[in-house]
């Protein structure tokens, strides 16, 4: 992709995922949307892959939505092509079946902020900055800074920056939540390959259950978290087992409650 790509490395039970867009402080176009989506479909693939982790190259986690890519944008085009599809991809990271870890290596800003919103876990180097700018520029966030950040970090956190512009070190930022963990600069992927190799080393099924439990217990996906956490269960009884035979030699189902 000529605006950019996902690069894919791992590292035993963790992927780590690259945005590589450095001369543009890796800022997201529709193809960079594209690359993540693909990225989020290739690691779940992979069985062997416990925990991801996202990071930037060069000295930029995301610089967000890249203005060229939608600045010259038709309206309507913009809140589909654009939003809805931006809200799509994050979506699709967000629910990963293993937990996310975000190595924020440079500012998380705009719809940098919205894209490390979306991991399990957040670390962010000491020099970095966060923020929601776009009502100086006359728009609004519009891939979840006003939905997910809200249910992740707190209605006042988001007015304080969405309303009033305020911008928060890494420091502060971790004093109100928005970032779990502070690392020297240069030292987020680091430690957030650390952290992963420990999430990585607990009962893999307990982690992906107890992380769609989170995630319908804040409200995020819960139709989604409920069916799956159903569906795995059913998946593992004997019943199940019992209907796929019957069906596949055509012959009624003889049910034992079997667990």
């Amino acid at each position: 992709m000529a605006s950019g790509t996902v690069r894919i490395e791992k590292d035993g039970p963790v992927a780590v995922l690259t945005i590589c867009r450095p001369e543009k402080l890796n800022a997201l176009d529709l193809d960079m949307l594209a690359a993540l989506s693909g990225a989020a479909d290739a690691i779940e693939a992979d069985p062997d892959i416990r925990v991801a982790v996202l990071t930037g190259e060069g000295k930029g986690f995301s610089a967000g939505g890249d203005i060229r890519a939608w600045g010259g944008m038709r309206p309507e085009e913009f809140g589909h092509a654009w939003v809805r599809r931006g809200h799509r991809v994050f979506e699709r990271l967000a629910t990963l079946r293993m937990p996310l870890v975000a190595a924020l290596n440079g500012h998380a800003l705009g719809g940098g902020l919205e894209l490390a919103g979306i991991a399990d876990i957040r670390i962010a180097e000491q020099h970095i900055r966060i923020g929601l700018p776009e009502t100086g520029l006359g728009m609004v966030p519009g891939w979840s800074g006003t939905q997910r950040l809200v249910k992740r970090f707190g209605a006042q956190i988001v007015r304080r920056m969405a309303l009033g512009g305020e911008v928060f070190g890494a420091e502060d930022a971790k004093l109100l939540g928005l970032v779990d963990h502070v690392a020297p600069t240069g030292g987020s992927l680091t430690h957030a390959l650390e952290y992963a190799q420990r999430v990585a080393s607990r009962g893999p099924a307990a982690v992906e259950i107890v992380k769609l439990m989170i995630a319908s217990a804040s409200g995020e996906d819960t139709g989604a978290a409920v069916e799956a956490l159903g569906s795995i269960l059913a998946a593992k009884t004997g019943d199940l087992k019992e209907g796929v035979l019957s069906f596949t030699e055509k012959r009624p189902a003889h049910f034992k409650g079997e667990w």
